[in-house]
């Protein structure tokens, strides 16, 4: 992931007299600086190449916090910056709420309570197609299933002129469904969607589809897809602990 993604967002600390304001430009900092004119903490537009993010960013917004009087913080109205840790790929919310409250948050992401939306042509999938890990079970009823099996099976072998990478396994059941397993495959899943579509009977499209990533790849970026009965569905996972606070 490019460093200048590493972190991002704003916080809003309200008004502030012009000495405090002052004092809060002139503090040094690599990621993050006071913005006079708006009254925010944002994030620098040039950014270091070695400063460990996290460390880095909490450290200077708690400096930033320090500087305001203690009559003013609780007028604070706060904010959030999101931040990509290094190694871990971990996503990070620093969120100052209404009074200055500072918390420190890593995400959590998982699907369950998550909204599902209608999949449409795919923009829903930010993972560029050539880095996608695909895993998960998928089964429909088709008008020749050992063609279906077949040609979803070529898909994945030849994806991209490729060795396969992973397991997918195109099958025909003993009650001529079709079944498609997927573990850590190297496959767009925009191209399996469409080529699933096309090959299911009517409304005998079900299972579900993980959209994770070989390559470094925001936890908000992660996807799954459900199958039922034949239309296709997307959620992205949630966050954070409690869904009312995110």
């Amino acid at each position: 992931m490019a460093n200048v993604s590493r972190c991002h967002g704003r916080i809003d600390l309200g008004e502030l007299p012009e000495e405090v304001g002052d004092r809060l430009t002139a503090i040094p900092g690599e990621w993050l600086e006071y913005h006079p004119e708006s009254g925010f903490v944002i994030v620098r537009h040039v950014q270091p190449t070695e400063a460990p993010v996290l460390a880095a960013a909490a450290s200077e917004l708690v400096r930033i916090l320090d500087e305001i009087p203690y009559d003013l913080q609780t007028k604070i109205p706060g904010g959030d910056l999101f931040v990509h840790t290094e190694k871990a790929e971990q996503l990070i919310r620093l969120r100052v709420t209404s009074g200055g409250a500072l918390h420190v948050q890593w995400a959590h992401p998982g699907y369950e309570g998550a909204l599902q939306r209608p999949y449409g042509d795919g923009h829903e999938i930010a993972i560029d197609g050539w880095a996608q890990r695909l895993n998960g079970c998928v089964e429909l009823g088709a008008a020749s299933p050992e063609a279906a099996a077949e040609t979803l099976q070529d898909l994945a072998d030849t994806f991209e002129g490729l060795y396969p990478e992973g397991d997918f396994r195109a099958q025909v059941d003993p009650e001529r469904i079709v079944r498609v397993e997927l573990r850590d495959v190297n496959l767009d899943a925009r191209l399996l969607i469409a080529r699933l579509q096309e090959l299911a009977e009517p409304r005998s499209l079900r299972g579900w589809l993980d959209v994770a990533s070989f390559i470094d790849a925001a936890p908000e970026h992660l996807a799954r897809c459900l199958f039922r009965k034949g239309e296709v569905w997307v959620q992205h996972p949630l966050l954070w602990s409690d869904p009312a606070n995110a």
